[in-house]
């Protein structure tokens, strides 16, 4: 994996689309003003090469150059599958 890439871990959401995934990264933060932490969730289009993550799979995403209009991050790897 290269240094200077942004790297996440999320939920594949769809697999509808022929080699590409839509991942749910999803990150906690301390609100400034309440003090309670807030659940906020991105969605990103990837690059499935292989078409080999389904629906439910968690996957680890790195930032690539644009594949296509709004695709510009790549499936590393598959770390859990769904059940």
């Amino acid at each position: 994996m290269e240094v200077n890439k942004k790297s996440f871990t999320g939920q594949v959401v769809s697999d509808k689309m022929d080699k590409t995934i839509v991942v749910a990264i999803s990150s906690r933060r301390l609100h400034p003003l309440y003090k309670k932490y807030v659940t906020t969730t991105k969605k990103v289009k990837a690059h499935d090469e292989r078409n080999e993550a389904n629906i439910g799979d968690t996957v680890r995403v790195v930032e690539s150059r644009h594949i296509s209009k709004d695709k510009c991050w790549r499936l590393v790897q598959i770390v859990e599958r769904a059940r």
